[in-house]
This record gives C-alpha cells, sequence and structure tokens, in this order.
C-alpha cells in the first residue's frame, strides 16, 4: 500500500430528525457526478478538517483534533445543505452564516458575531472510516451524530457541490440503494444499515457509547474461492462483509 495517498482528516455529520411514529430521518446529500470522490453517490454531510477548523479549535476550545473535526462536521454541514445544528439559531442567521462561508469568512468570527455558540458536546462520536483502497482522494473520516435542533426545515443544496439533499429515514435510503435508484460508497451503506436499527437518537447515542471507536479500515479476503470486502464484526454494524463485485457496483 505504499503507492497510496496519505488519507485526509475529514468529518461526517449525522444529523437525526425525530419523526413522529415512526424511526428518526436523517439528513442526507447527493454528490454531483463530476465529483473525483464518491460521484453521484449519496453521502452525509461533511469534509476535510481544515486549518480554519484547527485555529476554531483553538480558539473555542482545547484545540484538539477532535474538536476540530466537530467543528469541521458543522461547518460543511451548514455549508452544503443549509441546515444548522446549532440551538436558538433562526432562518436568517443560517443564511448569514452560509453566505459568510461561502465567502471564505471565519467560522468562529461568523458564530462570535452572531452571537451564537456550538454545542460541541452534543456531536456524539460514532464511526471513524480510513479505507486504503485506491481512489483518487483517501479520507480519515470521523461519523458524530447529533439531533437535529427543534424546527430544522427543509435542507438547499450548495451550488455547484451538491446535487441534492434530502431527509430519510435510513431503511428508506437503504431500499432506494437496493431498487438501484442511488447508490452510495462502502462506507454509507455499512453505516447506513447500523442506523437502521435505531428507533431514535438516544438510541444511536447509547449504542455507539457501547462500541469502541476504533478506526475501520476494510480489508479483502477469500471466502470459498470468492473475494470479500470485509469489516471487524464487534463494532456493532450488523452487516460485516460483501462481495467484492457488488461493493465496487454499488
Amino acid at each position: 500500500m505504499e503507492d497510496l495517498p496519505p488519507p485526509v482528516p475529514a468529518a461526517t455529520l449525522v444529523l437525526m430528525r425525530a419523526m413522529p411514529g415512526g424511526p428518526p430521518e436523517l439528513l442526507m446529500m447527493e454528490r454531483p457526478g463530476h465529483m473525483a470522490f464518491a460521484a453521484g453517490a449519496l453521502v452525509f454531510p461533511g469534509g476535510r478538517v481544515d486549518a480554519q477548523d484547527r485555529e476554531a479549535a483553538r480558539r473555542l476550545g482545547d484545540g484538539s483534533e477532535i474538536l476540530a473535526a466537530r467543528i469541521a462536521a458543522v461547518r460543511e454541514t451548514i455549508e452544503e445543505t443549509g441546515i444548522a445544528p446549532v440551538p436558538g439559531v433562526g432562518a436568517e442567521q443560517i443564511e448569514a452564516l452560509r453566505t459568510g462561508l461561502f465567502a471564505g469568512r471565519d467560522f468562529a468570527d461568523l458564530l462570535t458575531q452572531a452571537g451564537l455558540s456550538l454545542d460541541l458536546a452534543g456531536l456524539a462520536p460514532f464511526a471513524r472510516w480510513c479505507p486504503n483502497f485506491r481512489e483518487t482522494r483517501r479520507f480519515d473520516a470521523t461519523f458524530f451524530l447529533a439531533e437535529a435542533p427543534d424546527g430544522a426545515g427543509e435542507p438547499s443544496p450548495q451550488p455547484g457541490e451538491v446535487a441534492r439533499t434530502f431527509w430519510a429515514s435510513a431503511g428508506d435510503v437503504l431500499a432506494e440503494l437496493e431498487a438501484g435508484r442511488a447508490h452510495a460508497i462502502f462506507p454509507t451503506r455499512r453505516n447506513l444499515e447500523r442506523l437502521a436499527r435505531y428507533g431514535s437518537f438516544a438510541e444511536a447515542r447509547a449504542d455507539a457509547e457501547r462500541h469502541e471507536m476504533r478506526t475501520i479500515t476494510p480489508w479483502v479476503e477469500e471466502r470459498d474461492g470468492r473475494p470479500w470486502v470485509c469489516i471487524p464484526d464487534d463494532l456493532g454494524y450488523p452487516v460485516t462483509a460483501e462481495l467484492l463485485d457488488t461493493a465496487r457496483r454499488r
């Protein structure tokens, strides 16, 4: 694996919205078909942890990498979907934050000017994935769980960066994938299968706390003469292996 590019630190947010009488909905988005990574795939909001996130972590807290990742997850969600996992924020404030971020302004400054603070403790670590397959880009991505604030409305895609945004239950997204009406990369599919087991954010958070958050790097092994993509079987995932040929097609 010496020829693989170094992984880029990244953060992803699984935002869960409670639904009366049914499973929680997740904030999802579809990447445009022209993107270098996961083109056209359904994903959760997220992206790389950049220098601005690390500076914000120093200004707003202890400067740790996990705090910078939490900040990046919130920032990317606002940019990509127009949904702010921030308590007490209104539609005009969200638009001002988003406009400022699009203009390249500092996220911590924007929060201060808007009189807002991040509930970063409300973002629960869920998983960490760092695949080692040959892709244009490799990400070492930390996934966080968060509960959508009351009144979270409909998302809107970031122009040029996101094809569409929507709320849907994990089960409904998996049904779309199985029907071939959408596709997702291996880590997203495995996380959706895990999330489909939860009836609430509280259940998801409790299950995440029960499992060690080790970095998941899938591997390929032969089973009955056929190659399978595998992950550890003790990290809370109901499906831990998939045939390599189907994993590549989906």
